[in-house]
């Protein structure tokens, strides 16, 4: 996404975006590491407990934090998944109301609805998603158009049917956006999860360093644990552009409905 509704990460591809968390991390706790060889000799005499204390606390910290970003990300991509099965059945409906009207009206919204189908599968590519939009929309009057001029020719019970079909089409166009490029993880979380892996980290290798002269193995699988988590979330917060895709089998099935 682009513009104002674009997240703090998408400049970086998530291909590039995990081994730069892990780089991070790990440049995190060679500095947390590093600091406590220099500060070790200067305080033999500190004790060990108040700085294992604080570092389970900070990881402890982002734990929660991770978890709750988590949480927010899974539920705005659940929203997206439940949004495209809800318009593919709005748009079904419409299309069956729109057998029930006049020629040459009828064939005329019946296919402006296939074009619909069409433009929104296309609209999960990210390439196509722009144009996506605006060509939704440009549909949209289309149908409305339509809609007027049936009801001002004839005010029945199945022009309003189909009137209230068009409404939930541009309603649900409305929700999608929303759900997908206005309901964004806020950058000041993406900044506060950032700081966090590096205070947790550095606060990882000081405690390590005043501990032993050598890196234990299970940072490195702590840090790995964290930066995949992390990325997921970004993954997540991202529709149309990472590995984790909302299913689109609900508008195919409808549109192999519409060809036959």
């Amino acid at each position: 996404m682009v513009g104002a509704n674009a997240g703090l990460l998408d400049p970086f591809p998530l291909w590039v975006l995990f081994p730069m968390t892990v780089v991070i991390a790990v440049v995190s706790v060679d500095l947390g590491f590093r600091l406590a060889h220099y500060r070790k000799p200067r305080t033999l005499d500190e004790p060990e407990a108040p700085p294992a204390g604080m570092v389970g606390a900070t990881l402890a910290l982002l734990a929660f934090m991770l978890a709750f970003t988590f949480g927010l990300a899974s539920t705005r991509f659940e929203t997206r998944r439940q949004l495209v099965l809800t318009e593919s059945n709005a748009i079904g409906t419409a299309y069956m109301r729109a057998a029930l009207l006049p020629d040459p009206p009828r064939t005329e919204a019946r296919t402006l609805l296939k074009e619909y189908v069409q433009v929104r599968i296309d609209g999960s590519h990210p390439e196509k998603f722009a144009d996506a939009i605006t060509k939704s929309e440009e549909l949209h009057n289309k149908l409305w158009a339509l809609a007027v001029t049936l009801t001002e020719k004839e005010r029945s019970a199945i022009t309003s049917l189909f009137v209230q079909s068009v409404n939930q089409l541009v309603e649900l166009h409305s929700q999608r956006l929303n759900a997908s490029i206005r309901s964004r993880i806020p950058g000041a979380i993406w900044v506060v999860l950032y700081s966090l892996i590096i205070l947790a980290m550095s606060a990882v290798g000081y405690q390590e360093g005043m501990a032993s002269k050598r890196r234990s193995l299970a940072v490195a699988m702590l840090i790995l644990g964290f930066s995949a988590v992390l990325v997921l979330i970004a993954d997540l917060d991202r529709p149309g552009q990472g590995y984790l895709q909302v299913n689109q089998e609900s508008m195919n099935d409808l549109q192999k409905h519409m060809q036959n």
